[in-house]
């Protein structure tokens, strides 16, 4: 197996017996960039310099007795995390050349951690969509098949794992963009519940919705991240006061005697029937090793994909009219006036998607159609919560599909909103409950990966992440690659 091919334990384990560098893990890694990039473009931009520079300290320190599962270890980072010194453009013209003067707190602890920091990843603008296709920049493609997406808005960083162009990465959940990209690039990636990870310098799209969230390439890998970056953060007003479990010890091939719901709302008519049969089938694993599977009815779900874009669109709107043009970022400079400037640079610097939902939001918002609108999403918005609530009394998780069809072909939904909407119908109930969930690999059609999400109550990341090592652990799919 090549260094890039490892797993971030696998690599730890290396690292810490001195069989290998950091530096040489990280070459090992660059060569894979060099190699397949141009193909995937997982990448708006690389920082091989200072990645190397990342694992030269990450290898003195390990000299000097230092340990830790992250030390030495190359990562990628989605770009709408601030990274000091590193441009950060969110996947937007509007932000081209903005450069962080500090660090997001998710970052901070990578690098205290002894991370690799490798670049900043392909994104749709201000993680607006689901298939990396609204990057004013390129479109990412996926390693399984470059004529088709890689899923969004995390694209780039699920893609780059995928390709082994990292051994990890982080992406952010508002409304399924780490499980949905996670699934069709055959990686896992989880969304914690909201609160667990600071969003403290993250761009912000939907704040009640946003969550940064890990990829990798299997459960291990997304523990170890997700260890690194949870936990109390006061510059973050929403961040849970708690402890935070170690997630490693919940890895354990053990979920004899738990229940696993299966809410019958999530299997729809539509939805490829090669994803129900291997989500049916990845449930004969569990029962086969000592869970119960108990249908559950969630009748809420239906109304989640309207009140998603309800309410996140109206926090859009408020959220990105920070972007005048006047203190960083892209400005338009022969405006007639004030007024002019401000409409000059947001019509030039913002892409079509995003002004789509500036103005799904603004109206939303508007006088005479807040209550309407906004407010009733936000009450149907607790009903949904209160559905999920119901159903961990229940049950320890939930199962479910990640997507309703595998890959699609890269242009196949660009000029349909509503229908690329659609493909995150079964992710974005868990962003409006706040709950935390895992996708994990289940299968293939056609060549093509298939995922399906373990939801779990909040904070009960531990029982996610164990039953879906369970899962992992009796089968193989998070060891197929793609060909790339």
């Amino acid at each position: 197996m090549k260094l890039h091919e490892l797993t971030i334990h696998q690599a730890g384990e290396l690292l810490r017996s001195k069989s290998i560098s950091s530096v040489e893990l990280t070459r090992s890694v660059l060569e894979r960039i060099t190699a397949v990039e141009d193909k995937v473009c997982a990448f708006l931009h690389t920082t091989p310099e200072n990645a190397l520079r990342d694992a030269e300290l990450a290898d003195q320190r390990r000299s000097a007795g230092e340990d830790g599962p992250l030390l030495g270890i190359p990562l990628a980072i989605k770009d709408v995390l601030s990274t000091q010194g590193v441009e950060t453009t969110c996947g937007s013209r509007i932000l081209q050349g903005y450069v962080p003067p500090f660090d997001a707190t998710v970052i901070r602890k990578l690098r205290a951690a002894g991370c690799v920091m490798l670049g900043k990843t392909n994104t749709d603008e201000f993680a607006m969509g689901s298939s990396t296709e609204n990057s004013a920049y390129f479109c990412t493609h996926n390693p399984w098949d470059l004529a088709r997406v890689p899923g969004g808005s995390s694209g780039g960083s699920a893609a780059a794992v995928a390709a082994d162009e990292c051994l990890g990465a982080l992406g952010t959940d508002t409304g399924g963009s780490v499980r949905q990209p996670a699934a069709f690039c055959g990686v896992a990636g989880i969304k914690p519940t909201y609160g667990r990870v600071s969003r403290y310098g993250l761009v912000a799209f939907a704040s009640s919705l946003d969550q940064v969230g890990t990829l990798g390439k299997d459960v291990t890998d997304c523990a170890l991240l997700l260890q690194a970056i949870a936990g109390y953060d006061p510059q973050d007003s929403t961040s849970a006061n708690l402890p935070v479990p170690e997630y490693q010890s919940a890895l354990r091939p053990d979920v004899a005697g738990m229940r696993l719901g299966v809410p019958k709302e999530y299997f729809v008519e539509g939805m490829d029937p090669r994803v129900e049969r291997a989500v049916r089938a990845a449930l004969d694993v569990w029962t086969g090793l000592g869970a119960e599977i108990v249908e559950v009815s969630m009748p809420h779900t239906e109304y989640a994909l309207s009140v998603y874009y309800l309410i996140a669109p109206a926090e859009a709107s408020a959220n990105l009219a920070r972007y005048d043009g006047i203190r960083y970022g892209y400005s338009y400079l022969q405006a007639q006036d004030i007024w002019d400037a401000y409409r000059k640079s947001r019509e030039r610097g913002f892409g079509p998607e995003v002004k789509r939902r500036i103005m799904l939001g603004t109206y939303a918002l508007s006088a005479g159609y807040y209550d309407a609108y906004y407010l009733k999403a936000q009450k149907v918005r607790t009903l949904i919560k209160q559905d999920f609530d119901r159903a961990y009394e229940r049950c320890n998780a939930l199962i479910v599909p990640t997507a309703p069809m595998p890959a699609f072909r890269i242009g196949e939904k660009v000029d349909d909103p509503l229908q690329m909407y659609l493909t995150d119908i079964f992710t974005l109930s868990l962003n409006l409950a706040g709950g935390c969930g895992i996708s994990i690999p289940c299968g293939l059609a056609d060549g093509l990966p298939i995922g399906l999400q373990v939801l779990g109550d909040l904070y009960d990341e531990e029982t996610i992440l164990r039953v879906a090592y369970a899962y992992e652990q009796a089968t193989d799919w998070h060891l197929r690659k793609p060909g790339i």
